[in-house]
């Protein structure tokens, strides 16, 4: 017995690498095989998809198409163009909601749909409908935050809706609204949650924001609903901007009253922990808009006045920034955008927003969820919305800016 133990030993080590040899190539050929599953395989790319399944389109990103790292899209001025300018009109898109249909409820001068943004350095690429749609194929782009995120989600389902004639629909599954386009498999959404972290105003229809309160270490409920979405679009400003104080919890149940940028910064430490643990950089984006402006008091762009936007028809000219946009949650927004270990694209909108004092609702919108009486659009200072965007509008211009930042990373495979 002891002459032929090392023999058998021999044995059984000179298996060890045909074993090994066995389990990798099995390990290869699972790895292929799951490829061959998906529509993105290099196979299929290359090569064409099996008799019988519609193969996906190539997207092919030009040269001119892409904007210059160099290019900052967000300085720049408005400039007049009522040939390229709207994209879309009240009566082409059925999906817009009446709060910023402001024609049809009354709006007297159209103006303000016929402003194109020009940066100074470069110019933004043409949107093109067919084109993003062809970049979503196969995937879900979700709007993350407050109504005036929703006023953003709604531009864009108005952006692409009119070039596809097949199946399209748009479902309220609250606190989410989803665009479904068939034809590329693709979906729009909108996810309400205006402080991003979860708070006692997250049913989408019955919220006050006069009784806020926070959860500010709480985001697993939203986050549930963001997992595995391809691109998603955050944003959160208003809703935190009510008064200079905000009840919140945070380490436990016991509500205390926070300064407003602390409870900010907080949170946004909380989105970043959850951003950190869930998203999948390798095939998810990720994008953050900065605060939406609000035109409240005229005095800021016009001394010695006492009104603010209602009335407004024309773009502010020269340097303004409005007490409305909050220097320091700015700063603080930029400080968490720089820890971030996943990337995320920052959409600076704020300055050139400042500018469109003449494209709010004012009172052509909605209040309560019903348009406003005679009586009340006769008392502007007190009724006017001066927060919300009308349709088509400012919002369009923001999606025109995603649209260029989502060519730029789009990966040709040639």
């Amino acid at each position: 017995m002891t002459k032929q133990q090392p023999s058998l030993d021999r044995r059984i080590q000179s298996l060890f690498p045909a074993a090994l040899a066995s389990l990798l190539v099995l390990g290869t050929a699972r790895l292929v095989l799951d490829a061959l599953k998906s529509n993105d395989s290099f196979v299929f790319q290359m090569y064409g998809w099996p008799r019988g399944q519609k193969p996906r389109p190539a997207v092919v990103i030009s040269p001119d198409d892409r904007i210059d790292e160099s290019c900052n899209v967000f300085e720049g001025k408005w400039v007049w163009d009522n040939l390229s300018h709207p994209h879309y009109t009240e009566e082409s898109c059925p999906y817009l909601v009446k709060q910023v249909t402001c024609q049809r409820n009354g709006r007297p001068d159209s103006y303000y749909k016929n402003w194109r943004w020009q940066p100074n350095d470069c110019n933004l690429p043409r949107f093109d409908a067919l084109k993003l749609m062809q970049i979503l194929r196969g995937k879900r782009l979700m709007f993350v935050g407050d109504s005036v995120q929703r006023g953003q989600f709604e531009s864009l389902v108005c952006m692409v809706q009119s070039i596809t004639q097949g199946k399209k629909s748009l479902q309220r599954v609250p606190p989410r609204k989803i665009f479904r386009v068939e034809e590329f498999d693709a979906s729009i959404e909108y996810y309400w949650a205006p402080f991003l972290v979860e708070s006692i105003s997250d049913h989408e229809t019955k919220h006050t924001v006069l009784k806020r309160l926070v959860k500010l270490d709480s985001i697993a409920n939203h986050g549930n609903h963001w997992e595995g979405v391809d691109i998603l679009v955050f944003e959160s400003y208003v809703w935190w901007m009510h008064s200079p104080t905000v009840n919140a919890t945070y380490g436990s149940p016991d509500v205390q009253e926070y300064k407003v940028t602390t409870a900010y910064k907080l949170a946004l430490q909380t989105w970043a922990d959850w951003l950190e643990s869930s998203i999948n950089p390798e095939r998810q984006k990720v994008f953050f808009m900065s605060m939406s402006p609000t035109h409240l008091w005229s005095w800021e762009w016009k001394p010695g006045s006492d009104e603010n936007c209602f009335n407004e028809s024309y773009p502010i000219e020269g340097s303004y920034w409005g007490t409305g946009s909050n220097m320091e949650i700015m700063d603080i927004i930029n400080d968490q955008m720089q820890d971030l270990k996943v990337k995320v694209t920052f959409l600076n909108i704020t300055q050139l927003s400042e500018y469109r004092k003449d494209a709010h609702t004012s009172v052509y919108g909605e209040r309560r969820g019903k348009l406003l009486t005679k009586k009340q659009r006769s008392d502007p200072k007190k009724f006017a919305d001066c927060i919300h965007w009308c349709l088509p509008g400012v919002p369009d211009t923001w999606n025109e800016i995603l649209y260029a930042h989502l060519l730029k990373s789009h990966q040709n495979i040639l």
